[in-house]
């Protein structure tokens, strides 16, 4: 291609914290309109706000995640601008002293491939409310129970040259703060929005083209819609001979297609000036040491564990650590049953698909990693075989008992008896006697793919229940006879 795009994200994180980041209202989701809004959400006057520690905890336990450099000294600033759900006329967020300085993070390509992205900052800031625009007939209504949530805006550098990169790095940002727990990553309810910064420029040009930022994208594939769709937006402007207006512009998903929203402002247009009301964030080395002391193994030490210490492919310990629930889930399961890659196989396949027919989360699973685990012995110990997991595992996920009680109740057990094997390995022999002949005649190396029709007939003579390993050493040796 003859360009290239440039992109960098802003990344608005809601923090999990039970109350907001200046008053004492509630943060739960779905209340009535203005029922979680305090005098001070209501910018009244007189009303000082006083900020939530665990807020600042969390922001701290961010940067050591992404290696940041963390500001023992912050200063909170107003932003000054009108809109009806800023109720204060300003918003209180942090410029020139953010608590989290630079930082990086890295993520995998679909080649296979680590590429460094790096953070620029990530700051403390209020949310706004929001303006309703249904059932209104022509009016807005605003709703200020949003309105001084806390958020963390995580900045990235522009180190993002195609929309798959953009997304990628917006996911491992979301698998960094929901591992964490800082942030419950609903996307559907607001708690994670992406802003994008998109520009193009020749390829090989060092010079940043003008760039547009797309607002408020709350998916990851509408991130990635957006991103392309402006890529080659801004391309068929200045091919036709025209030039980008630095803009911000909002993303239609149902079009499918971006639109002006209003010009871009600059830093200078909201007046930034340290808040008044608030005294600088100042941390020692006891605060830091008692908001990181339970941090968790993340995400990258993790993977990378599961490759070093159970075998596993980049790409099945990059699967398994998704989300710190697969990953706990996971380990669970093979500590059950002691076979790291039987039980990455059935957690990435059986147990995935199951989730994703039911449309279920990891942690509503209906069967536990112990009973999955416990299923996955049956496998090793050569009471069922895999089909028959299979069958087993579909009750179990009904609520029809353990491994153990399903195995009993329909009398799976595998047959291991040499006698009845070779019984029902004799009727196939004398039932397909073409096939026998061009299996005698075959060469040696064709002869593998062949006896897998035989053991087929096998396993439906035996309804699934034949040891395979048994029926395979069986029908060799009678074939070969």
């Amino acid at each position: 291609m003859q360009w290239e795009a440039v992109i960098g994200l802003e990344i608005h994180t809601q923090l999990a914290t039970k109350s907001k980041i200046f008053s004492g209202s509630s943060t739960a989701f779905g209340a009535e309109p203005n029922t979680q809004a305090s005098l001070l959400d209501l910018g009244m006057p007189g009303t000082l706000p006083v900020l939530n520690r665990r807020a600042v905890e969390f922001a701290v336990r961010f940067a050591k995640a992404i290696d940041a450099e963390l500001a023992r000294r912050s200063v909170f600033a107003r932003k000054n601008y009108f809109y009806p759900d800023l109720p204060k006329g300003y918003q209180i967020s942090q410029f020139e002293l953010p608590i989290v300085g630079r930082g990086h993070v890295e993520i995998l390509l679909e080649d296979g491939s680590l590429k460094t992205i790096g953070v620029t900052r990530a700051h403390l800031e209020e949310d706004a409310g929001k303006s309703l625009h249904e059932d209104f007939h022509g009016m807005t209504g605003i709703d200020l129970n949003r309105a001084g949530t806390p958020l963390l805006e995580i900045v990235s550098e522009p180190d993002m040259r195609s929309a798959r990169e953009a997304v990628a790095y917006a996911r491992k940002i979301y698998q960094i703060v929901t591992w964490l727990g800082i942030c419950d990553g609903n996307m559907q309810e607001g708690s994670f929005r992406c802003d994008a910064n998109v520009s193009v420029r020749p390829r090989g040009d060092e010079e940043l083209g003008t760039r547009t930022e797309l607002k408020n994208i709350n998916s990851f594939r509408f991130l990635e819609r957006a991103i392309n769709y402006e890529i080659e937006r801004q391309i068929e402007v200045i091919e036709d001979g025209g030039s980008i207006v630095q803009e911000t512009r909002l993303y239609d998903a149902e079009r499918d297609e971006t639109r002006s929203m209003r010009s871009k402002e600059e830093a200078n247009d909201y007046r930034y000036f340290p808040d008044p009301d608030l005294l600088p964030v100042v941390l020692d080395d006891d605060f830091i040491a008692e908001a990181t002391r339970d941090m968790p193994e993340l995400p990258d030490q993790r993977r990378a564990r599961f490759e070093s210490e159970h075998g596993l492919s980049a790409y099945d310990a990059s699967m398994l650590t998704a989300s710190r629930a697969h990953a706990d889930y996971y380990e669970a399961v093979v500590a059950a049953c002691g076979d790291a890659k039987l039980a990455a196989n059935w957690v990435m396949g059986e147990l995935a698909a199951a989730l994703n027919k039911a449309s279920l989360e990891i942690e509503q699973c209906p069967v536990s990693a112990t009973g999955l685990g416990e299923l996955l012995g049956r496998i090793l110990d050569s009471t069922i075989s895999g089909k028959i997991a299979k069958q087993v595992f579909e009750a179990m996920w009904a609520g029809e008992g353990s491994a153990d009680e399903v195995i009993e109740a329909k009398g799976l057990k595998q047959v291991t008896d040499t006698g009845a094997l070779a019984g029902w390995v004799d009727e196939v022999i004398a039932a397909n006697p073409e096939q026998v002949a061009n299996y005698r005649a075959a060469e040696a190396d064709k002869r593998k793919k062949m006896i897998g029709f035989f053991v087929g007939q096998v396993m439906k003579k035996s309804q699934g229940k034949a040891n395979p390993q048994q029926v395979n050493e069986l029908l060799r040796q009678r074939l070969e006879e």
